[in-house]
């Protein structure tokens, strides 16, 4: 009987070591578990804090375009109007020279 109860000690420790070594990778896992929600918790908190970031510069970067569109446009029009006051110039110049020119062949200006 005491050589089954050895057999059966032998059992019960071999058991309790199985035991002790689940519970220790639980313990293990568990500690990798916490890191692993630490990081997630941190990823996601970086994540809202770029999402935000990127919020701004999209609006920043609407706000650039519609002044370069605003800029585009204020050129395009003052570059016609300036084109118009440029052909107005040499319409206003051709006709002064053709003016001058026909008041040369007038008698009285003639230089004798």
């Amino acid at each position: 009987m005491t050589q089954q109860g050895a057999v059966l000690q032998g059992y019960n420790n071999e058991l309790v070591k199985c035991i002790e070594d689940l519970c220790m990778q639980k313990e293990e896992l568990n500690k990798q578990i916490q890191q692993a929600e630490e990081e997630k918790n941190k990823l996601q908190h970086e994540i809202q804090v770029l999402s935000e970031q990127l919020e701004c510069v999209c609006e920043n970067l609407a706000q650039k375009v519609a002044s370069r569109n605003e800029l585009d446009k204020i050129l395009a029009e003052t570059e016609a109007a300036y084109m118009k006051i440029l052909d107005s110039s040499r319409t206003l110049l051709n006709v002064l020279k053709k003016e001058v020119g026909s008041l040369k062949h007038m008698p009285e200006l003639k230089t004798h």
